[in-house]
């Protein structure tokens, strides 16, 4: 049977992504760590995405739809493509980390179709819509 969720999330768009971790020396071996503002970011989405956590997760290859909607700045207007960073592939990333922790899906390689947009808007937020069989 398929399913499908679609909801919007308002919020300000977290714009560090988890290519963003660091490298730091210790004991003269190298340690990779995520930054504060990446665990934040992290923080951030597993508190607005667990409200629309479904009961069991999809199964088989689900259909994920994202419009990141990110605050009008300077001379754009509503509805303009945002073509400067962070990019799409970076930002979905971490949410889709998220959505497998939460149990959207039992691994984020079941996103058999992603489409992915980012634009600016007078609400800023994330929508996301995702189909798939339960």
């Amino acid at each position: 049977m398929i399913k499908e969720y679609a909801f919007f999330v308002p919020m300000i768009i977290p714009t560090v992504t988890d290519q963003e971790k660091k490298i730091k020396v210790v004991n003269g071996k190298p340690r990779i760590y995520k930054p504060t503002q990446l665990k934040d970011a992290k923080q951030k989405f597993l508190a607005y995405l667990g409200e629309y956590k479904p009961e069991e997760p999809l199964h088989g290859a689900v259909q994920l739809v994202t419009k990141w909607c990110f605050p009008i700045t300077g001379k754009h207007y509503n509805g303009e493509y945002k073509t400067t960073r962070p990019d799409t592939d970076n930002l979905i990333k971490l949410l889709k980390d998220v959505m497998t922790e939460l149990s959207f899906w039992k691994d984020d390689a079941q996103v058999a179709s992603e489409i992915t947009e980012k634009f600016y808007s007078d609400v800023p937020g994330l929508f996301i819509s995702i189909k798939g069989d339960i």
